[in-house]
């Protein structure tokens, strides 16, 4: 416990808590100069340890002292926390953030009790130059930004169904690599989608090599989640091996009804790569059903080069006849086994199928509910513009045993939304509290301390973000309080705009973001900076531009 009055000493690149008795002579005449002073909470404080009712101290952007009946005279803040508990603020390895200048308060996180997103924009236009977003935008929560290869690609070769030419990956690794110069955590992949789907290995460890050099991390959304699942995780950690870089998997999960059961080889796999040395993690969000394009309900080669060869695709008969036979065996090893397992979310042609699912629409169209007449629906809808949907593709099992994994860390994989607006996933809204009352409380899949560490201190150790995912002196003032009996999620799939319950306060560097369940429109958030050791030469040059004019843009 630090006493007296603080002061915060630089060391090494950290805020250090001093008391004043290490800095003077004699006895402190002033009271602590604390801004907050949450008093009386059981405090968990992220790196597993044993809670412990204390209070926890803040001055300026960090956590000053932890102790039990802090001197409250000359605090300016004071807040009686007593039965709830107080913890780092939480870590979501993966969301979508692409209106975050529109909606800087990121209001559905923070009500989870979220004070750090990352965005890996793997299948998402990334902003560029990523210095000058970053010296633009404001937000409340804190935020991590990476290299999207999807954007990349697109730029270099549009919706190409090909390898890149020698001149193309020189242009691609270009922007890694100027983008990690302007601050990326590390390199991102979607490769599930086009045109990211139509990158083979070798591309994708070049690429990979780029962020290594600068200490990045690879993130992906593999190749395939279903019935590819095994070589798909295979393939990514040969990239990490090739690249020498550490390998992060976002929601990893099993889609489909054929591949349940699968986790525990997954897991295997995984364990194996970590035994022989490659730095792994991986991260998931608790729910049975995922959110997508269309696009993962059709075969690669059908979507290249855009809508229109699409179209001219879908008009030959015998290309039909082969799109046709492949959607059908696609079907249940992307999604459950028949139409009713297929929520629309946003359907560019029809709005008012939000809500609705395939099966209903069937009904509407006076077809069966059969997976034969779900495929034909699903390729009218791709030719008027395709659709994002919600898709139950997972099974209960395999969830709670990744989960349970000492490696699993969490995410949202959640969009930034309106109340009232649209119709997302109940991810967005309820995640973090759905882990702690479904896994925690109610299953006791995972203790209360070991749930709050994989949400703070394990996602912070992984990116080098020392100075945060614990409560201790010296530490950024990232700090949640919630009631760990009535904490739960509330969004439901037929019914998804509900904030969760339970979530009370939340600051970010120190600031209230969230006070007494009312959101304060405070925008103290910071973008991460990297902080891995890099490989890359001193003073070379940003490299941001092409060796050649680039295509029309392309974006989806």
């Amino acid at each position: 416990m630090i006493t007296g009055t603080s002061r915060l000493l630089a060391r090494g690149g950290r805020r250090v808590a001093v008391s004043c008795v290490a800095l003077l002579t004699g006895a402190c005449a002033a009271p602590p100069a604390y801004d907050v002073l949450l008093t009386g909470g059981t405090v968990v404080d992220g790196t597993g340890a044993a809670a412990v009712v204390a209070d926890v101290a803040i001055a300026g952007d960090s956590i000053v002292a932890i102790g039990p009946a802090l001197n409250a005279r000359g605090a300016k803040t004071v807040v009686d926390v007593r039965g709830h508990v107080v913890a780092p603020g939480f870590w979501d390895n993966h969301a979508h953030l692409v209106t975050l200048d529109s909606h800087p308060l990121a209001e559905n996180f923070i009500r989870q009790g979220i004070t750090t997103i990352l965005a890996p924009q793997h299948s998402q236009d990334q902003p560029f130059p990523l210095d000058a977003y970053m010296a633009r935008v404001r937000m409340a929560p804190n935020v991590g930004l990476f290299s999207g290869h999807t954007w990349i690609r697109k730029r270099v070769m549009g919706l190409a169904n090909r390898a890149p030419t020698p001149a193309e990956l020189v242009w691609m690794t270009a922007l890694v690599d100027s983008s990690m110069q302007q601050g990326a955590l590390g390199l991102a992949t979607g490769l599930e989608y086009t045109p990211a789907a139509y990158a083979e290995p070798p591309e994708i460890v070049a690429l990979a090599r780029a962020a290594a050099a600068y200490g990045g991390v690879y993130v992906t959304h593999m190749r395939d989640e279903g019935a590819g699942v095994l070589t798909s995780v295979q393939q990514t950690l040969d990239v990490g091996k090739a690249a020498g870089i550490p390998v992060q998997i976002n929601h990893l999960k099993v889609t489909g009804a054929a591949q349940w059961g699968w986790s525990t080889r997954i897991l295997a796999l995984l364990d194996s790569a970590a035994a022989a040395g490659t730095a792994v993690a991986f991260d998931v969000y608790p729910y049975e059903a995922y959110s997508t394009y269309s696009d993962l309900m059709f075969p690669a080669w059908a979507l290249a080069d855009g809508p229109a060869a699409f179209a001219q695709r879908v008009a030959d008969g015998a290309t039909r006849a082969r799109l046709v036979r492949e959607m059908r065996a696609l079907f249940p090893r992307q999604t459950g086994p028949g139409p009713e397992t297929i929520r629309f979310r946003e359907v560019t042609a029809h709005p008012e199928l939000a809500g609705r699912t395939l099966a209903d629409y069937l009904d509407t169209l006076g077809q069966p509910r059969t997976v034969e007449a779900a495929v034909e629906a699903l390729i009218a809808l791709q030719l008027e513009g395709g659709f994002i949907g919600v898709f139950t593709g997972m099974d209960e099992g395999d969830i709670e045993r990744f989960i349970r994994h000492p490696r699993a860390m969490f995410e949202t994989d959640g969009d930034l939304v309106t109340p009232g607006i649209g119709y997302p996933h109940p991810r967005s809204y309820g995640s973090f509290p759905r882990v702690l009352s479904r896994y925690v409380r109610e299953r006791r899949t995972l203790t209360l301390l070991e749930a709050v560490r994989r949400m703070t201190q394990m996602p912070a150790a992984w990116l080098a973000q020392g100075d945060r995912g614990t409560l201790a002196p010296g530490m950024a003032a990232d700090v949640v309080v919630f009631h760990p009996d009535s904490i739960a999620d509330r969004a439901q799939y037929t019914d998804p705009h509900h904030y969760a319950d339970g979530v009370v306060h939340v600051l970010v560097n120190g600031t209230f973001v969230l006070r007494a369940g009312v959101m304060t429109g405070a925008l103290p958030g910071r973008f991460l900076p990297r902080r891995r050791p890099s490989a890359k030469p001193a003073g070379r040059a940003s490299v941001g531009s092409p060796p050649a004019s680039p295509p029309s843009a392309v974006s989806r």
